[in-house]
């Protein structure tokens, strides 16, 4: 059973998790998700109905992203103990959204986070409301982008974009984030704020 205790009642739909919504922003490696989520985190400071997921992830706390990071043992403790509303595994690492996730859905709330198109089925059959951002950008600026991070060799970076799955519907919203920051910024920002 979950770390988190979940009553009957904070179940809708089928035994999902709401009455609040998910909002998923998902798009390739390099893409800017991170950036965009920061950008409409500061945008909406305020907004008590909207928070922003911070993911586990099995990677050390770099600049790149706010994140808490674990290390494999304690990834798989979670997953066993059933801490973890969503969990999914890419690019060598695993990932999840926290325990705290599932109390913010359950009290109404938006939660934003930073996913994967792979996880979109089993994320629609965990929460009873979920949206898709899907962020990309050209083939030659994303290389560019993951080249800068200097996390892996040129043709790791090539092999992570080939292997990227594609979406299995259309998304609520898509930006192609290839402008100022504040372009792309401020479409995500304002398609939250009329969630």
């Amino acid at each position: 059973m979950s770390g988190v205790a979940v009553e009957s009642s904070d179940l809708s739909g089928e035994g999902r998790l709401g009455p609040g919504q998910l909002v998923l922003v998902v798009g390739p490696s390099g893409a800017g998700k991170d950036t965009l989520i920061a950008y409409a985190r500061e945008r909406l400071t305020g907004r008590a109905d909207i928070s922003f997921a911070r993911r586990r992830i099995t990677r050390p706390a770099d600049a790149t992203e706010n994140h808490i990071a674990l290390d494999e043992r304690a990834f798989a403790h979670g997953v066993a103990m059933g801490d973890f509303p969503l969990h999914w595994q890419a690019n060598g690492l695993s990932y999840a959204l926290g325990p705290e996730i599932t109390g913010e859905i359950v009290a109404g709330r938006i939660v934003v986070a930073n996913g994967s198109r792979a996880v979109l089925g089993r994320a629609r059959a965990r929460f009873a409301r979920v949206r898709v951002v899907h962020v990309t950008a050209p083939l030659e600026v994303l290389a560019a982008r993951l080249a800068a991070r200097g996390r892996e060799a040129h043709e790791a970076v090539l092999e992570r974009l080939r292997r990227e799955p594609a979406l299995d519907q259309t998304p609520d919203l898509r930006i192609l984030n290839v402008d100022a920051v504040d372009a792309a910024g401020e479409r995500l920002a304002a398609f939250l704020s009329g969630l």
